[in-house]
């Protein structure tokens, strides 16, 4: 009985009779693009599988950069957790740019208009590096007011600004980067992608290590016979600590910048770079500005939430900001399943609308998020059985060791809603319903995550105020109705309990079907 629901859920993917797609075979297989032929499982399969791994790898390089600061020390740890929020900042311009032109390629290759394709390829390149530019600058000119802010002393707060000015410095390569992954992602093309990030990867994680002098350690043991072991001793005497981090996270971000305007310059199928497609052209960025406005509001509302979530966790207290990024990078291995579903879904529900069919769009969706829950729960259950085992792979802090392992557990419990979040909302963006994406972002951002976080977490809202001895008083602004005391874990709690209620949202709203009328 649940096999025949499921199947009737997720559907039959051959063309109706009633339906008039001229991009379409008649057993609903695309004409034109590099999935032209496919079957929808073999196309999902072959979007997804290169996804995954690029998404595995790119998630290594942050990862790299916490592993070697945790290894400097506690301080180092906490400089860098500040840093990364405003880092994913300053990629919001590259994301939102590149939503419109997965949107925009991936309906002008099932129509075969390949000039469109190749117009929004140039435009989106220039858009990066001009956006990128500004959003480096706001962020150099803002670094001594976010030291205050997050509350960051001594050590902590010279690494912060030390790794957030070489990080703003390779915004413009973060951009190409981005930009043309994903051009290529929109015309069907998600493997060469994942073989510039090995390439990024492998360059990221030997100049990091070499350049830092940090060693590769893990903890041994539990509570007060914790231990810090030596995995690999650094041989090379360079020591430039922070420094060494962010400057081979900037080479590797340059080589594969290289890499991904090489992989356009040569195209595949009549999709690629042109010299003349370089020059502005007002119409086509008017597009890319349309389509990619509503996904920047929507993740820069986002990222403001999480920005103030941040400021939250520094205001538990020294060591708070570190652990926290730590979960981050060890959950985000869990979500990179929903996220390449997520991109797999939004490419073939835009390729799918430019062929002519809607029903198609929605069992490509279903089918997406179906293996995406399954793995996802898979990561989940793996969270809550070793917490304290895989924490202790990744850090070799002892503060760390203690509040991580809950954090993961509390995210284990979620992972199957948030598979369902993650395709959803690509899924909307690459329909080209960027707005109905945004504004459920906002609502659930400032409407519950904030104030959940707030309440779960027993932190008060704090600032700080410079004495004239140089060292900082904290003044409570807020007091936290809550008895318990602040805690890591509660942020935790009131983050997943908001993804479940987003989850939800969305697929209310995909239910609804308005993103089949959206205008690309």
């Amino acid at each position: 009985m649940r096999g025949r629901i499921l199947r009737r859920w997720l559907g039959r993917a051959t063309l109706d009779p009633s339906e008039r797609a001229v991009g379409l075979t008649p057993n609903g297989r695309l004409k034109s693009g590099r999935l032209a032929g496919l079957s929808m499982n073999r196309a999902i399969l072959t979007l997804s599988w290169p996804i995954l791994a690029e998404s595995l790898l790119n998630s290594l390089v942050g990862l790299t950069d916490m592993v070697l600061a945790a290894s400097l020390g506690e301080a180092a740890a906490d400089g860098l957790g500040a840093a990364a929020y405003v880092g994913w900042f300053l990629g919001l311009t590259g994301m939102a740019v590149g939503v419109g032109a997965t949107a925009i390629i991936s309906r002008s290759v099932a129509r075969g208009r390949l000039a469109v394709a190749n117009a929004a390829i140039g435009q989106t390149l220039l858009l990066q590096l001009l956006c990128g530019a500004i959003a480096a600058i706001l962020v150099v000119v803002s670094i001594p007011w976010m030291v205050r802010l997050y509350g960051l002393e001594g050590d902590a707060a010279a690494a912060f600004r030390t790794y957030l000015l070489l990080l703003a410095a390779g915004v413009p390569l973060l951009g190409i980067l981005t930009g043309g992954t994903a051009c290529l992602r929109g015309s069907g093309d998600s493997y060469r992608p994942m073989l510039a990030m090995i390439v990024v990867n492998i360059v990221n994680v030997g100049a990091s290590w070499v350049l830092s002098g940090a060693d590769w350690v893990r903890v041994s043991g539990a509570g007060a016979e914790a231990q810090r072991v030596v995995v690999i001793e650094n041989p090379f005497g360079f020591n430039l600590g922070v420094t060494g981090i962010a400057l081979g996270t900037l080479l590797a971000q340059g080589v594969g910048a290289v890499m991904i305007v090489a992989f356009l310059i040569k195209g595949k199928g009549g999709v690629r770079l042109r010299r003349n497609r370089l020059k502005p052209h007002l119409h086509t960025m008017r597009r890319l500005a349309r389509l990619g406005l509503p996904n920047f509001f929507e993740t820069m509302g986002m990222w403001v939430g999480n920005y103030v979530v941040a400021l939250m966790v520094g205001w538990i207290g020294a060591g708070a900001l570190g652990a926290h990024l730590v979960a981050i990078r060890i959950e985000a291995f869990s979500f990179l399943p929903g996220f390449s579903m997520g991109i797999a879904a939004a490419t073939l529900v835009g390729q799918y609308l430019g062929a002519g069919s809607s029903r198609l769009a929605k069992v490509a969706v279903a089918r997406c998020m179906v293996i995406a829950m399954a793995l996802m729960g898979g990561f989940g259950a793996v969270f809550l059985l070793f917490p304290r085992q895989i924490t202790g792979m990744f850090t070799g802090v002892t503060s760390h060791i203690e509040a991580v392992p809950q954090c993961l557990m509390i995210a284990g419990v979620v992972q199957i809603p948030f598979a369902a979040a993650l395709v959803l909302r690509s899924a909307l963006r690459g329909a080209g319903d960027t707005k109905g994406a945004m504004w459920i972002t906002w609502i659930t951002t400032y409407g519950l995550r904030l104030p959940m976080v707030f309440l779960f977490s027993g932190v008060d809202v704090v600032t700080s105020r410079k004495l004239a001895d140089g060292s900082f008083e904290r003044i409570v602004l807020i007091d936290n109705p809550m008895p318990w005391e602040a805690s890591l874990a509660g942020v935790w709690l009131g983050l997943c309990a908001e993804i479940v209620i987003r989850a939800a949202l969305f697929g209310a709203w995909w239910l609804r079907g308005g993103w089949i009328k959206a205008r690309v």
